[in-house]
């Protein structure tokens, strides 16, 4: 009752509410910088404590105060200046020491803290009232200052501890209310425990009432420039924190990775990018990373960590993790930086995919091919034997010129598919490049590769329909097969072995698979051996043009010459045309070989004092280059000889391939103003169909015919068929490989224009006299 009392009876209602308001804003804003002493920077730190201190010392001083200038004891009061500003400093500098103490790390922090805060409050209230003096007796209630200094000690302690908990009854409010409620209790239940009895006014006594007004008027203003110096500085600083709290939201957001900073063991602000990644389906800030990352524990600030999130969905996300250590806060903090790996992962295997496996079929490469077959054939190999098959599709490149690349891409697809499907344990198969595989398996004879040969060749000779073009295409299937150790214990020897075994089955007409036979590796080596030493023998000016003697049958007259190509080693061994002519158009070596005989022979021809026109042989590779006609012309300017005197012969078989453009070649030579003849005519294919597709200026006939006319009755009629078909056609024709006096009367009798061969001249290196200037010499 006395509480009661005291508050309703002897105080100015009208100040009391003033005070309370003092209190109540005071504490808001010393709750609130509690807060921000706890997350401040070290740097900082002390500039907050003492702005704290300020503020709090400032609000329970003036709500001290001004609640005792609204005190009304029936007499006249007054106030001691000294130890007026003693409390005001102890209630500073206590309020000082209770902050920073609450805000250091540990539970009990807060306690001893909140517990300060209430010493000072009580000391503050009764050091401020030794400055009361009142016209009175002033006596004290022992219980009343004991229950005052326990209520602002208590509310004081979980004032500060509920600022800094979290939960149920926890925040900013309920510890501004229990500090209202500790300021409060102590000063009016320590106001309850003083009673003023008046006596008479004594003289020189200090204090009146114009001093009691300007100390109201003092402390008044003293609070509210502390408090709303308190109350700016932390506006200003709120909105500082914001524009912070901003800023990192925009770098976390402009981050493609996800972001998370974790404080205390709770994740205080993530990315879109993070949320997107756990999926979502709850909170995420104030939840510890470890419900999403198990192991997060272990990433460190030194290295990149894979690890594993686990998204809402329960599904298994690789991420990788980056971590730094905010040290420079009053509570670090980490910052994780957790990348999405699925999109590399994925690509990493497609990228290891693609370096063991074929791009079109996905069958395994080169690469799986080599290392599954040195794992065959190693030293720790199960098996006794292994089978290597090296396959080439027939007829393949027919697909890609009639139909497209497309349909001949489908074609490789499906029959990859079905050679894939028709293997068995332990067998592998493998696309090199194009159309050619291999196919590995493990045998205990040589036959057993035959019953992987017969799946084979159904899965590929089977029609497949392609899809693009609505028709039926098929392939037919060239294999060799060579046997490790007995053909080669070298992987790259029976590799080399199979190839040859293949290259043998193509060749052959009425099987499609072939075993690797020791002879056939000679023949090779012998043909590489010729090869070689066929690059290098022009440099070393081992080839030579012969000369042969071309004569009119009827006057016999010199008509030209035709040049031959002969080859003779350093040592001096010299190697047929029928050999290393074949050689050089496999190999491309035909190209320069045949340029050298053409600037050669025109060379040669243009220092003769006779005008004799020359035959130069064309292969079917020079006719298929698309620079020949060009090459002709250069060549004819840089020899100076006229286009007449040059003559190219180009047989049958160079037309078979590509008709339309040999033709388009052919009538761009004939534009230079050479002329072309057809060599070896009537061994061909088609002979009539190609005589009437271009005019030739000359047609050869084949020394096969002139070899027979004696014995077979048939070639004396093919050769007058033939002179007749070039008497009609007005093209004049030339019969090769006269070699006797008879051979040259048939032909004679017969009007045949030209002959040449061993009876009119011998091919040398220079050029032969005809039969009628070696006559007219002797004679």
């Amino acid at each position: 009752m006395r509480f009661l009392t005291c508050l309703t009876e002897e105080h100015n209602l009208a100040l009391v509410g003033l005070a309370a308001w003092f209190c109540l804003v005071g504490s808001m804003i010393t709750i609130r910088l509690l807060d921000r002493i706890r997350h401040a920077e070290r740097a900082s730190r002390i500039a907050w404590v003492f702005l704290g201190g300020a503020a709090t010392g400032a609000t329970i001083w003036c709500t001290h105060f001004i609640a005792m200038i609204a005190y009304q004891p029936g007499v006249e009061v007054a106030y001691e200046p000294r130890l007026t500003g003693i409390s005001l400093l102890l209630a500073i500098l206590g309020s000082a020491g209770a902050l920073h103490l609450t805000t250091r790390r540990g539970r009990p922090s807060a306690a001893l803290g909140g517990a300060l805060f209430g010493l000072t409050v009580s000391a503050m209230h009764y050091i401020g009232m030794q400055a009361f003096v009142a016209n009175g007796l002033v006596r004290w209630s022992p219980a009343y200052v004991a229950a005052s200094v326990l209520f602002a000690v208590a509310l004081g302690v979980l004032a500060f501890d509920r600022a800094r908990a979290a939960g149920r009854f926890a925040g900013p409010w309920w510890a501004t209310a229990l500090m209202v409620g500790s300021i409060v209790l102590l000063h009016f239940t320590g106001m309850a425990a003083m009673t003023v009895t008046p006596f008479a006014p004594v003289a020189g006594q200090f204090g009146s009432s114009t001093a009691t007004i300007v100390m109201a008027i003092a402390v008044a203003g003293v609070g509210t420039v502390v408090i709303g110096t308190g109350l700016a500085t932390y506006i200003l600083d709120s909105q500082a924190r914001a524009d912070t709290r901003r800023r990192l939201h925009e770098l976390l957001e402009s981050n493609v990775d996800g972001m998370a900073i974790v404080q205390d063991g709770a994740i205080t602000a993530t990315n879109a990018a993070f949320a997107t990644l756990v999926g979502g389906g709850g909170a995420i800030v104030g939840q510890p990373l470890a419900c999403w990352i198990a192991d997060i524990a272990t990433a460190t600030p030194d290295r990149l960590v894979q690890l594993t999130l686990v998204a809402s969905d329960g599904s298994d996300v690789p991420v990788e993790v980056a971590v730094r250590f905010d040290q420079r806060r009053a509570c670090p903090q980490t910052i994780y930086s957790i990348r999405d790996l699925r999109a590399r992962i994925a690509q990493e295997r497609r990228i290891a995919h693609l370096a063991r496996n074929d791009s079109l079929t996905g069958l395994p490469n080169r690469t799986s091919f080599l290392e599954w077959l040195a794992r065959q054939t190693g030293a720790d190999s199960p098996h006794r034997a292994v089978a290597l098959l090296s396959i080439d599709l027939d007829r393949f490149k027919e697909v890609n010129d009639m139909h497209g690349h497309a349909a001949g891409d489908q074609l490789l697809v499906r029959i990859a598919e079905r050679m894939q499907a028709a293997l068995l344990p332990g067998e592998f198969i493998a696309r090199l490049g194009g159309d050619e595989f291999v196919a590995v398996m493990p045998v205990a004879e040589p036959d057993d590769a035959v019953q992987l040969i017969d799946r084979l060749r159904d899965a590929i000779t089977a029609p497949v329909m392609i899809e693009a073009s609505g028709i039926e295409a098929n392939c037919g299937m060239s294999i060799g097969v060579a046997l490790w150790p007995r053909d080669a214990t070298e992987l790259s020897a029976l590799i080399n072995n199979a190839d040859l075994a293949m290259y043998r089955a193509k060749a052959a007409i009425a099987v499609d698979a072939c075993f690797y036979e020791e002879h056939m590796d000679k023949t090779v080596r012998v043909r590489r051996q010729m090869v070689q030493e066929l690059r290098t023998a022009i440099d070393r000016n081992e080839l030579a043009l012969h000369w042969q003697v071309q004569e009119s049958v009827g006057s016999g007259a010199i008509t030209g010459y035709e040049a031959l190509l002969r080859w003779t080693r350093a040592d001096g061994s010299s190697v047929s045309p029928a050999h290393f002519i074949p050689l050089a158009e496999q190999s491309g070596l035909i190209l320069p070989i045949g340029e050298w005989v053409l600037r050669t022979a025109c060379t040669t021809a243009a220092s003769w004092a006779e005008p004799h026109r020359i035959a130069v042989n064309l292969s079917p590779v020079q006719l298929g280059h698309v620079d020949l006609p060009r090459l002709v012309q250069q060549v004819l300017l840089d020899t100076g000889l006229s286009p007449a005197r040059l003559e190219l012969e180009i047989t049958e078989t160079a037309m078979i391939t590509d008709p339309v453009r040999t033709i388009h070649v052919l009538r761009q030579l004939k534009a230079i103003g050479v002329t072309v003849a057809m060599d070896d005519f009537g061994t061909g294919y088609s002979s009539l169909s190609t005589l009437r597709s271009f005019p030739f200026d000359k047609i050869k006939l084949d020394r096969s015919f002139m070899a027979e006319l004696n014995g077979a009755p048939q070639s004396a009629a093919i050769i007058r068929a033939v002179l007749t078909l070039g008497e009609s056609l007005d093209i004049p024709v030339l019969a090769e490989g006269v070699e006797t006096v008879e051979q040259l009367a048939f032909l004679r009798e017969q009007g045949c224009d030209e002959a040449q061969g061993y009876l009119l001249g011998r091919p040398g290196p220079l050029p032969a006299r005809g039969r009628a200037e070696a006559a007219r010499l002797a004679g």
